[in-house]
């Protein structure tokens, strides 16, 4: 069915109208455009140079459904590689046949195969309002999202069977007074959470102008060519009978759209809901800021389990909501409820959790059975999710990131500037030559999961400075990509910078201040380690494959462990300035015995030593060994 956000559907004598007007030529001529010469109209256009789409998203009204006067149309113009649209609904004809062929047969296969409770499970998200949905993506905190903004649904479980009527979601008879459905109530202790997200979700966020310029049917409407062929037969419920091996889900058989001519496919109304709800409630709640994008994305998929969307839908309602919601969040109307959403909801959620700002993030991760705990499962799941059929075709093109994406990581990496928020999305994105993704603006190219974790590249120098007394984010932050690029890293600031990855950039590392975390043995990269203050912390042995020189006031924290070679590598030389110091632990698990020698530093050469060696131990005390190439300590009994 049609997009729930938005404008009403026009009829098809009406969207004829539209087009007249767009084209200004005779019904006759524009009954049947394709949107391939539409896109060179644009093209033609391009000299003068269209606005950024978060200057224009508000043209995405359906009396709007050509490339040049709507945003969201122009910015899906890469389907109109893989599909010309026809004169009707029924008419339209694939350009790149293989594509459309790999899209339904994926469609076939999934809903061929599914299970009775994934198919339940497809309906509860069908007719459930798409935020209220999304709220399951906040994890431990989702039974206090829903108090404190008394959002509520009636739709919590599927029927056995068809249902004899169409069902759509409500307010309960039993919910307490003011509730609410989808985000919840303007008036609650949340309010202006959903409102936020009511906001992105807002007039000009509709799927229906896209479906209505494209025209591409619904999956159950097809067969593997991307034909409608009518057989001339209707089923029990009085629906015409086309030739297609979509199964949908018997509970979804009568909340089918009756008028083939206003229920297209592409781009998927409910995808564009859930990543819209989703975005808006990660702007709020960052600390699940991957879990409701890796929820966005599974709710996503559930349309094409249920038979009532494609692959292409999917991909087309995903990339319009991440323009869509950049273009609310970075509308300068929309600047004070975003930061009151945002303030609301950390000083709710830490009162009624009792953490704070820092302690909020582990807090809203502490829930074992949360459905999305594990991170890395989140990640394989959502990959291919990203692309689904499309096969890469090899071309590199470089992604410019569109202009206002980057408000998309405003609260989940405060601490970095807009300009470097862009560096992170431009490093993180998906490759080029992907047809679809690769439209106007690509915002389809746009990893939002992989994003959250850091830069993905370090192709110029970097400097990341983490406040600890602002809290949160802005304290302490995880890195976790494998970093590459000819750029180096500069930490400042009193706050926790860590990094995870197997890290090979060349441009070399150096702490000023606060602590900069090691968290796999090739974390620093491949250039040299300098130490000009803070603390350089590392819980395992970690490598330095340049050159290390630590200064005064400097410390090098480090873990001791039992039966264990050095805990810092350094390929190249080793330089102490007076000042400089060495604060070991001993590992819980696998401590050193007393009365043992443990290598600490090996290096090419090792020049100076540590001002002060610092143990924490009762019982023990360190006493260092120093060579020409190395440290090492003896532990004695104190």
């Amino acid at each position: 069915m049609p997009s729930p956000a938005g404008q009403s559907t026009p009829s098809a004598v009406n969207r004829r109208r539209f087009l007249k007007v767009s084209f200004g030529g005779s019904a006759a001529l524009v009954a049947a455009p394709t949107l391939v010469s539409w896109l060179g109209a644009a093209d033609a256009k391009a000299a003068a140079g269209p606005l950024p789409f978060v200057d224009d998203y508000k043209t995405n009204l359906t009396t709007n459904l050509t490339p040049e006067t709507n945003a969201v149309v122009r910015i899906l113009g890469g389907f109109a590689e893989v599909w010309k649209t026809g004169a009707a609904w029924n008419t339209g004809t694939p350009l790149r046949p293989e594509i459309l062929r790999a899209n339904m047969r994926y469609c076939i296969a999934i809903t061929r195969s599914r299970t009775e409770a994934a198919g339940r499970q497809a309906f509860v998200y069908d007719r459930q309002h798409q935020s209220y949905a999304m709220i399951a993506g906040l994890g431990p905190l989702t039974d206090l999202y829903k108090t404190g903004a008394k959002a509520v649904t009636s739709i919590t479980s599927a029927p056995d069977t068809t249902p004899a009527t169409t069902i759509s979601d409500a307010v309960p008879a039993d919910a307490p007074a003011g509730s609410a459905v989808g985000a919840g109530s303007y008036t609650s202790d949340l309010g202006q959470v959903a409102r936020l997200v009511d906001t992105v979700r807002g007039p000009f966020a509709s799927g229906n102008p896209g479906k209505y310029a494209f025209q591409y049917p619904r999956p159950w409407r097809m067969n593997e060519n991307s034909e409608v062929v009518d057989t001339g037969k209707t089923d029990a419920l009085g629906y015409p009978v086309y030739d297609s091996k979509v199964v949908v889900v018997p509970q979804l058989l009568r909340q089918r759209g009756t008028s083939a001519t206003d229920d297209g496919g592409f781009p998927s109304g409910h995808t564009n809901a859930f990543h819209l709800a989703s975005l808006a409630f990660a702007y709020a709640v960052p600390e699940r800021f991957q879990e409701l994008v890796t929820r966005a994305l599974e709710l996503s998929h559930t349309r094409i389990v249920s038979g009532m969307h494609s692959t292409v839908d999917v991909l087309g309602g995903r990339i319009m909501a991440t323009a869509l919601a950049a273009a609310a969040l970075a509308d300068p109307a929309n600047a004070a409820l975003k930061a009151a959403a945002r303030a609301q909801a950390l000083a709710y959620f830490t009162e009624k959790t009792g953490t704070t700002a820092d302690t909020l993030p582990a807090y809203a991760h502490s829930d074992a059975s949360d459905a999305y705990a594990d991170r890395e499962a989140n990640a394989r799941a959502n990959e291919p999710r990203l692309t689904y059929v499309l096969e890469r075709q090899g071309r590199r093109t470089p992604l410019t990131v569109p202009k206002g994406a980057e408000v998309l990581l405003e609260t989940r990496l405060p601490y970095l500037t807009a300009a470097q928020r862009r560096e992170v999305l431009r490093t993180t994105a998906l490759p080029s030559g992907y047809v679809m993704l690769d439209g106007f603006e690509q915002w389809g190219r746009l990893n939002l999961f992989a994003a959250a974790d850091g830069y993905g590249a370090f192709d110029s120098d970097v400097t990341v400075t983490l406040d600890a007394s602002k809290g949160g984010f802005d304290a302490a932050d995880v890195w976790r990509h494998d970093i590459e690029g000819e750029g180096g890293l500069t930490k400042r600031g009193s706050g926790t910078l860590t990094l995870t990855g197997h890290n090979r950039f060349h441009g070399g590392t150096v702490l000023e201040e606060g602590v900069l975390v090691a968290g796999h043995a090739n974390a620093l990269g491949q250039g040299d380690v300098r130490l000009t203050g803070g603390t350089l912390r590392a819980d395992a042995p970690v490598r330095v494959r340049g050159a290390w020189a630590q200064e005064s006031g400097a410390v090098l924290d480090l873990t001791l462990r039992g039966h264990h070679g050095p805990v810092l590598t350094v390929s190249g030389r080793v330089r102490l300035d007076r000042g400089a110091v060495l604060s070991l632990r001993l590992d819980a698990d696998r401590p050193p015995a007393a009365g043992t020698t443990v290598p600490v530093i090996d290096a090419s050469a090792l020049r100076g030593q540590f001002d002060r060696v610092e143990l924490n131990s009762d019982r023990l005390r360190a006493v260092p060994v120093y060579t020409a190439d190395g440290l090492s300590v003896r532990l004695l009994k104190r």
